[in-house]
């Protein structure tokens, strides 16, 4: 007998491998609450347009999952995404570790953690390299990010 929460965890990140936001979306609940270090804490709307930006916007988006495991009422995956970095044409390799709740077959929470500064290394080079770690530029990264998904929801609903 499969889990229903594992089934949930593999759907949602087989669509994301897919490049498929209307599946991924479909996949949360809609009282949903996400957080990451780059977009902070987002509801239902907010991440549902996070994941259309990023899957329409990225050109060369891969993604790959493993290690989904899942019981009643919480669940974990890791995930790996590989692209371009679209401000600065920068390659990045981002290790994600996600963990989710649930409610009514579909994801209530949605966390995702990974190393801020890893990642800024990687996307901005040299500055990221140089202050990736200080809140200067989390902050501004955080900012960017923020105006990006607010732009996109205004213009694309």
């Amino acid at each position: 007998m499969t889990n229903p929460h594992v089934d949930l965890i593999t759907r949602f990140y087989t669509a994301f491998a897919a490049r498929d936001a209307e599946a991924m979306v479909a996949c949360y609940h809609p009282d949903c609450m996400f957080m990451d270090p780059v977009f902070g804490r987002l509801n239902h709307d907010e991440v549902c347009a996070m994941w259309r930006m990023l899957n329409g916007r990225s050109k060369d988006l891969a993604v790959t999952f493993e290690k989904v495991e899942a019981d009643e009422g919480s669940g974990s995956a890791h995930w790996e995404a590989v692209y371009t970095f679209s401000k600065t044409g920068r390659k990045v390799h981002n290790k994600i570790d996600a963990q989710f709740g649930f409610l009514d077959g579909l994801i209530l929470a949605h966390r995702d953690r990974f190393n801020f500064y890893a990642w800024t290394k990687q996307a901005l080079g040299l500055p990221g390299l140089l202050l990736g770690w200080s809140p200067l530029i989390q902050n501004k990264v955080r900012r960017e990010a923020r105006k990006s998904l607010d732009a996109y929801m205004e213009r694309d609903g």
